[in-house]
């Protein structure tokens, strides 16, 4: 893709659209929470940029004989649940469909397949307060935005897996976090830091566990209404903020009172070279914060094959 087929996907223009299928992303991110085996820093949770959509990948069911996957599928206009032995259920989103009523649907599908996944059935994070069964308010489906967002989460995967390359130690795969919404892939340089205290939410405690270094692009929220490309090390070494970022639109901003690197999309998108700016970009913030950490940044540089 060029600076001239990077889609727009201005903040304000899909509002409507944007929190829909945010709650949706959230009910299938749920529900692989309530049917998978436990992992480190929930990446059990997440899920997956697919051919086409977004999909939680196989999760095993019924002892592991069989296996689900849920997508969020952009070319049915549909949420489609397959079954290794009991088929496809599929639920068509149109505007006017609610997240409530999709959600009856969701779980009428998923009890037909004797799944019957615990989890908490409200909003996490998105200041929302009413459970899905409650909210008809919102029933928006604008494809030709959603579109927009998955060509560009689709672009965003593929430079995200291509920087994850380069890092020799321990990685996560490039996934979708869906209380946010964003896509992120996180280093680690194995180094365990004392436990949180138990005050503490639990989803804090298991992310930060370890000394790490995430990336991510995320198309805005009520704080930062535009879309942008992130990076924050954890915990934030002293001076950070004084670190120099590629390319020169980066710049170091306040992020619950440490700094984090900070990239408009909309810089990117009028660049002479959008991915190199984004990889760029991740690569200066990557080096400010494991050289200022200590990490032992030329061992977990991924050597050439024929250095192996």
């Amino acid at each position: 893709m060029t600076s001239l087929s990077l889609p727009d996907i201005p903040y304000d223009s899909w509002t409507n659209t944007r929190v829909t299928i945010h709650l949706i992303l959230q009910i299938i991110g749920k529900t692989r929470l309530g049917l998978t085996a436990r992992k480190n820093h929930w990446w059990f949770i997440t899920l997956y940029v697919s051919p086409k959509g977004f999909s939680t990948f196989t999760i095993p069911v019924n002892g592991g004989m069989a296996s689900l996957e849920i997508e969020l599928d952009m070319m049915k206009h549909a949420v489609v649940i397959t079954h290794s032995k009991k088929g496809e259920a599929q639920i068509q989103l149109q505007d006017g469909l609610s997240v409530a009523q999709f959600y009856k649907r969701f779980k009428a599908e998923l009890s037909t397949l004797g799944l019957t996944p615990e989890f908490v059935g409200k909003p996490f994070d998105m200041g929302i307060d009413k459970p899905f069964d409650q909210l008809e308010e919102y029933h928006s489906y604008q494809w030709e935005d959603l579109h927009k967002f998955w060509q560009l989460m689709q672009w965003n995967n593929s430079i995200f897996q291509e920087f994850s390359g380069r890092f020799y130690g321990k990685t996560c795969p490039v996934h979708l976090y869906w209380h946010h919404m964003d896509l992120a892939v996180t280093r680690f340089s194995g180094k365990k830091l004392p436990p949180m205290d138990k005050s503490a939410r639990i989803s804090d405690r298991d992310a930060y566990s370890h000394e790490q270094i995430s990336f991510g692009f995320w198309v805005g929220d009520d704080n930062v209404p535009e879309p942008a490309y992130y990076s924050y090390t954890y915990p934030s070494p002293e001076g950070i903020g004084q670190q120099p970022l590629t390319p020169k639109a980066a710049s170091w901003v306040d992020a619950n009172g440490s700094p984090m690197a900070f990239l408009r999309y909309e810089d990117v998108k009028t660049s002479d070279s959008p991915r190199q700016a984004v990889l760029d970009f991740l690569e200066s913030a990557y080096q400010a914060g494991a050289n200022l950490a200590g990490w032992k940044v030329g061992e977990l540089t991924t050597p050439p094959l024929k250095e192996v």
